[in-house]
């Protein structure tokens, strides 16, 4: 039983998020002639327990402040009601998001004795953004970049490094639509916490801006995706078959409108799952363009 929660408390509905930058990242690197199916489980593994103690140590931290017992739980937010309903003790999550990360350290050691030194950096700033993200980020102005940099664009190039032993343009390019969309993720997703968060000195952008500008913001940076795309096929950058992630647009456009909605709660929520499916299929679709690419 005790198992099972721990599963839970993982929020495993989330961690979809994780095997989708595990396959573009791999996509991009086997586009550039590189793939080796063992690096890519490893490097998706390490990827996956990161992501455990991201949203670990953020239930974590919410419980602790406060914020969990004035949330309104959503589908998509207000964390996992495990610590609120009494079937985690606090010190049980702390230690499972505490050792998620550890068992992630010794993959990012291998990957760094495979291929040199130059990884190092790129982890010691995820490892910043895991777990520094509840305690000190989210109390300082504009705190979504650091999903958006931390659990958007940094695994894709790692597991590109960890397949290829380098960082390219081109990596960093095919990155970028990853971070936007991450970072809209956890936007879109602030809109219902927004006294809550206010409570503990937070600084989400809803609060910081306002709920009518953050919105507009969501908005511009779900557009940005979508001409990152299109702007670096035309420079040639990016294959043509990368495209395919404007097929994601019409899901894109509507929650972008009920986003505009963020005062009415029953609009908001579908608008928040079809974020949820932006952020994947347009990952994934962008996989697909790049496998194509390869291919023919």
């Amino acid at each position: 039983m005790k198992l099972k929660i721990l599963l839970l408390e993982t929020r495993p509905q989330f961690l979809t998020l994780s095997v989708a930058l595990a396959f573009l990242g791999t996509t991009i690197a086997w586009f550039d002639g590189y793939f080796d199916i063992g690096r890519a489980l490893l490097a998706g593994i390490g990827l996956v327990l990161a992501h455990i103690s991201v949203n670990t140590l953020n239930d974590y931290f919410d419980y602790r402040s406060g914020i969990d017992l004035m949330t309104p739980r959503t589908p998509f937010s207000g964390g996992s009601g495990i610590l609120k309903e009494g079937l985690l003790k606090p010190s049980e999550v702390l230690w499972l998001g505490l050792v998620s990360l550890l068992l992630a350290v010794p993959i990012g050691i291998y990957f760094i004795y495979l291929h040199g030194w130059l990884l190092l950096p790129l982890l010691l700033v995820a490892g910043f953004c895991v777990i520094l993200y509840s305690p000190l980020i989210l109390k300082n102005y504009w705190p979504e970049w650091a999903p958006g940099v931390g659990l958007g664009v940094l695994p894709i190039l790692g597991m590109y490094f960890a397949q290829t032993g380098s960082f390219t343009w081109h990596a960093l390019i095919a990155s970028v639509p990853s971070g936007f969309l991450v970072h809209n993720l956890l936007l879109l997703n602030e809109f219902p916490d927004v006294e809550a968060d206010k409570h503990a000195n937070r600084r989400t952008l809803p609060i910081t801006i306002g709920g009518g500008p953050a919105s507009v913001f969501y908005s511009a940076v779900t557009i940005m995706v979508y001409l990152w795309v299109i702007i670096w096929v035309v420079a040639g950058r990016m294959p043509v078959f990368a495209l395919l992630a404007l097929v994601t647009l019409p899901i894109a456009i509507r929650a972008t409108r009920r986003a505009g909605q963020y005062r009415d709660l029953g609009k908001l929520i579908p608008g928040m799952a079809d974020n949820v499916l932006v952020v994947l299929l347009t990952q994934i679709f962008l996989g697909i363009g790049y496998i194509l690419a390869t291919v023919f």
